[in-house]
């Protein structure tokens, strides 16, 4: 793994990019024991970062509602 980014820098798709090269490398089984457990390390921390963006973009999704009278109602959920 070379050229490593901090988490905070890496978008959702970049980040599910890299977790997906290390998912593939792992099945592999091609990598030294050492190197396994990094990108193992890794990928948990890439996961994690990964559920975080979600979760913050779960909470900036608007509700629309129709009410009775024709009006439309937007809020936020979160």
């Amino acid at each position: 793994m070379t050229n490593i980014q901090p988490l905070d820098s890496l978008s959702f798709e970049d980040a599910m990019g890299e977790l997906e090269t290390i998912v593939r490398g792992l099945d592999s089984g091609q990598a030294k024991l050492e190197d396994s457990i990094s990108s193992y390390e890794r990928g948990t921390a890439l996961k994690n970062h990964c559920e975080k963006l979600l979760k913050q973009a779960q909470l900036k999704i608007e509700k629309i509602s129709l009410h009775a009278d024709g009006t439309v109602k937007t809020e936020t959920i979160g």
